[in-house]
């Protein structure tokens, strides 16, 4: 280059000087920084040791882009930084197109949640738990398109949730049942449910428990993991409930006249449906009395108050009409029997 032609002379005595003076203290020459860099990576460690010899050639070479050492250098960076780009790229296209895929995903559930009823606490942390879940994984994906090995990671957070699952096992099947009763509605906050030896009015649903109030105005806290799990009888799920009620009447009754007398109470009662049509008949002779079964079908907001009435109503119109209740009853004979001589 003409640069280096015309000032020749002055580049060789500044390299002359640059010679009588080290270029690195001996601080740093041994066990130092540059003893540390050299050390480290190989390819610095070359670069100063050409930089401490560079001569006037040299420094025209690296000019014209004729040594090799920077030439290497700058293909090596050229290649890493083409080899990366893409990779970045990448990475911030699925982590933008996550994100909106998450966020369209949190509002469909929250959309069905809603269709559905469920409870809004339900629909709150659900929601929050799926959004967590995701933009976990996706991150995970993202390590993974750069380069980023996530399986230490990855191991590490499986660990800590089966620690976590194995400690709260017992906590976590009521939350799951709790989910699927509030999602699957087997029952709702004011049901007749009769579940084991308990029943009573559900009275609240939370996550881990539901609380049902019997008739005698006690509280019965169940897991919700017995409630998802096992069977249970829910009494007012259908609009229509049936009334099964025994009565009886004597030996000796005249059964066609017992009979118009209950046919009578039944049609006569507001509360009774004709549509299923009550029936009544005859199930059992016991030892002391005829047994009439009658299936009588009303809504599920009058089963208490035809259950409480319909007994006293029979009873009545028996005794008006002269049929005899039975009782328990024994009948003793005794025969004339000659004493012994």
């Amino acid at each position: 280059m003409i640069f280096l032609d015309d000032n020749a002379a002055i580049l060789a005595a500044g390299m002359a000087a640059s010679k009588s003076t080290p270029a690195v203290p001996d601080t740093l020459a041994e066990g130092g920084l540059a003893d540390v860099i050299q050390k480290s990576d190989s390819t610095i460690h070359n670069v100063l040791d050409s930089a401490r010899n560079l001569g006037l050639t040299d420094i025209k070479d690296v000019v014209t882009g004729q040594n090799t050492l920077f030439r290497d250098a700058l293909s090596g960076l050229l290649d890493l930084t083409v080899a990366f780009l893409p990779k970045l790229i990448g990475c911030i296209l699925v982590l933008w197109i996550g994100f909106k895929l998450i966020k369209l995903l949190r509002k469909t559930l929250t959309k069905v949640l809603e269709k559905r009823s469920a409870e809004s606490s339900l629909t709150g942390f659900l929601t929050s738990l799926v959004d967590v879940l995701m933009k976990t994984m996706l991150i995970i994906m993202a390590m993974d398109i750069i380069g980023i090995k996530a399986t230490s990671f990855i191991a590490i957070l499986g660990a800590a949730g089966l620690a976590v699952g194995m400690a709260l096992q017992g906590t976590l099947q009521n939350f799951a049942g709790g989910v699927i009763i509030l999602l699957m509605k087997p029952f709702k906050v004011g049901d007749y449910v009769e579940v084991g030896s308990f029943k009573g009015y559900v009275k609240e649903i939370r996550i881990f428990h539901t609380f049902i109030r019997p008739f005698n105005g006690r509280i019965i806290i169940v897991p919700n993991s017995e409630l998802a799990t096992k069977s249970l009888i829910n009494h007012t799920k259908e609009e229509m409930i049936r009334l099964d009620v025994t009565c009886s009447v004597a030996y000796g009754t005249d059964l066609d006249k017992a009979a118009a007398v209950i046919k009578k109470v039944i049609d006569d009662d507001p509360l009774i449906l004709k549509d299923p049509i009550p029936k009544f008949c005859v199930s059992e002779l016991n030892n002391s009395s005829v047994d009439y079964s009658l299936w009588l079908w009303t809504k599920v907001d009058d089963y208490w108050t035809l259950w409480m009435r319909i007994r006293e109503n029979i009873y009545k119109a028996f005794y008006a009409n002269g049929i005899s209740i039975p009782f328990p009853q024994m009948d003793v004979h005794v025969d004339n029997i000659k004493p012994l001589k």
